[in-house]
This record gives structure tokens, C-alpha cells and sequence, in this order.
């Protein structure tokens, strides 16, 4: 095993995997609304949905979606509808103290189903695998630390921004400082989401 490749490799993919798009930014989110509770449950369901990714990616996922465009359409338009619901209910959801939750929007199944439909996840993890950095000698080893490490880094880094996000639903704020927030949040789950599309 080459360490420095290792490190090289670890650097990328926490930069790749750690960069906002409409994973984190749910995340964000969800940790602001509904706090730890509800918001592990969802991160759970996220990081399974995208290690299904990382080892789809490393099977060999990318190639069947380059060959059938059909797929990767169908995987985008699904994840788009669901962050643009998740936007939506995060953007009009009630505030101040006593609002009711709406756990469906967060819970472990739509976590999954998002890590599962990104397309910005699918397209990060084909960069990762492919690049030319050598870990192993051997192939087979090679893409199955790379998509080993990529597993480790969404996890370390994804628990990360849903602290985040729970850090920043205990600022106690006014109705409106909330509203605002809650909109800037869908907003940005919307921008997320349209660049990831082009």
C-alpha cells in the first residue's frame, strides 16, 4: 500500500465528497429542523444510499449508465422531484418553538432514496475511482480501497455537516430570522440541485 497516494487520494476525496451539493445541503437541513433525532436517522439512510453508490460505481454502475443514457435520466429526474419537495417543505415549514415535525420529508427511506438517485454522487465517485492513483498493486485491491476510503470520507464528512445543521437549530432565533432561514435553506437545496443537473 503507497500512504502517500493514500493521503493524496483521502485529500480528493474529502474536497469531492465534502463539497456542498444537494446531499449536504439536505443534511443541512435536516439537522436545523429536526435536530439529532431525526437527523441521524436520515444521515443513516443517506450513507447507505451512497455506499450502494461507491460499490455501484466500482462494480462497474457507470459504465450500464453510459451505455443506457435512459437510466441516469430516470435516477435525476426522481432525485430532483424529492429535493424539490424537500426544498418546499423545509422552505414552508412552520416555526417557532412549538412547530410540529414532518418527519416523513426526513426520514431514513428518503435519505437512502436521495443517496441512491444522486447523480452528483455517481459522477464523484467515477472521478475517485478512476483516477490514476495507484494505492494497490493489484486492480481488483485498488478499486476496492478507493471505493473503501470514499465510504469512510462521506461518513466522516457528511456526520459533519449534519452537526452543523443541529448547531445551527439551536441559535434561538425570531419568527422571522427562522422563516428566512428555513426559505435560504430550500433556496439552497434548489441551486444545488440545478447545478448538479448541468
Amino acid at each position: 500500500m503507497d500512504m502517500q497516494a493514500v493521503g493524496l487520494f483521502v485529500a480528493a476525496a474529502t474536497a469531492l465528497l465534502g463539497s456542498p451539493g444537494p446531499g449536504i445541503v439536505a443534511l443541512l437541513a435536516v439537522g436545523k429542523a429536526q435536530g439529532w433525532s431525526h437527523g441521524i436517522r436520515y444521515y443513516a439512510g443517506l450513507q447507505i444510499g451512497l455506499a450502494v453508490a461507491a460499490v455501484s460505481s466500482g462494480a462497474g454502475l457507470i459504465t450500464v449508465l453510459a451505455v443506457y443514457p435512459v437510466v441516469t435520466r430516470a435516477m435525476g429526474v426522481g432525485a430532483t422531484i424529492y429535493l424539490v419537495y424537500l426544498a418546499y417543505a423545509i422552505a414552508t415549514s412552520p416555526v417557532g418553538t412549538n412547530s410540529p415535525d414532518r418527519p416523513g420529508s426526513y426520514s431514513p427511506v428518503a435519505g437512502l432514496f436521495l443517496g441512491i438517485t444522486n447523480p452528483k454522487a455517481y459522477l464523484a465517485f467515477a472521478s475517485l475511482l478512476a483516477s490514476p492513483l495507484r494505492l494497490m498493486s493489484s486492480d481488483s485491491a485498488n478499486i476496492a480501497l478507493k471505493v473503501a476510503l470514499c465510504i469512510a470520507v462521506i461518513i466522516v464528512v457528511d456526520l459533519a455537516w449534519l452537526w452543523f445543521g443541529v448547531a445551527m437549530g439551536r441559535k434561538q432565533l425570531t419568527p422571522l430570522g427562522e422563516r428566512t432561514m428555513n426559505i435560504v435553506m430550500g433556496g439552497t437545496i434548489l441551486i444545488a440541485t440545478a447545478l448538479a443537473l448541468f
